[in-house]
């Protein structure tokens, strides 16, 4: 089957109902709907221009350049979710999903799905790698977020126990712990309902594409693995990024390094 663009349209009517409700209940998210839907519209459009010269090409370096791209991208979005940011938490961030995604990514390619030739084949590398990049950070975000809010609540307790004696990591050992919690929740919560309460864009996708179920399902926990790896691996990382940014070999809380984000 194949989408006019009046078939978009009729898609993007339900958009307008959304924004008559708001108006109704006095909301004020019309602006903030319209805005979403013309980025929505406006990006997808460009990455389907930029992947159409991509996958013509077919060379490696075009794959890598736009993964790379995608992955800056991603670390510096993680970021901007946060409501307490620190100096230095973009290159943590960066390195963090970098690590994680390219990781897994990787043993996807070369061990995994070792029959694709060659391994740059755009039509497997760069969606494989969106979906763990687009998965993964969300976890980064969280766990930043939750690590500094953790962090700047607790000041007073933490100072107060490397004063008597704490080590760094004593002292932030809980709040480390728990940022890593919150970070990775949310995929733990997707695997238990998913194919019961959610129903996953790759297994979507192969149905709308005529895959049989059974092999569709397969793809389907493949990546749903793949992601989790990420997404833990990337949490982990960048939560311990952020705790030896911000305490120094003294046994400090560099609390000066914070700053709020302006609503």
């Amino acid at each position: 089957m194949t989408l006019s663009l009046f078939d978009v349209g009729l898609a993007a009517s339900l958009i307008f109902v959304n924004g008559a409700i708001s108006i109704a209940l006095g909301l004020r998210l019309g602006r903030s709907l319209l805005l979403a839907s013309v980025r929505t519209i406006l990006q997808l459009l460009l990455i389907g221009v930029v992947l159409d010269s991509v996958f013509s090409l077919n060379k490696w370096y075009a794959v890598v350049g736009l993964l790379v791209v995608m992955t800056v991208i991603a670390g510096i979005s993680a970021v901007g979710r946060m409501e307490r940011r620190y100096r230095g938490a973009y290159i943590d961030s960066v390195i963090a999903i970098s690590c994680s995604s390219w990781i897994v990514a990787a043993y996807a390619i070369f061990v995994i799905m070792r029959d694709v030739q060659p391994w740059y084949e755009p039509q497997y590398a760069i969606p494989l790698t969106g979906m763990i990049l687009g998965n993964s950070l969300n976890g980064i975000s969280l766990g930043m977020n939750r690590l500094s809010e953790q962090l700047s609540t607790n000041r007073s307790q933490l100072e107060a126990m490397m004063t008597l004696g704490a080590t760094r990591w004593e002292a932030a050992r809980d709040s480390v712990r728990q940022a890593v919690h919150t970070g990775i929740t949310p995929i733990i919560n997707a695997m238990m309902v998913v194919g019961i309460v959610s129903m996953p864009g790759m297994m979507t996708g192969q149905l709308l594409a005529g895959a049989p179920p059974l092999q569709a399902v397969l793809y389907q926990i493949v990546i749903m693995f793949l992601i989790a790896a990420a997404t833990i691996l990337g949490t982990v990382a960048v939560v311990l990024l952020s705790y030896r940014r911000l305490f120094n070999a003294d046994h400090q809380f560099l609390d000066v390094l914070f700053t709020k984000r302006s609503l």
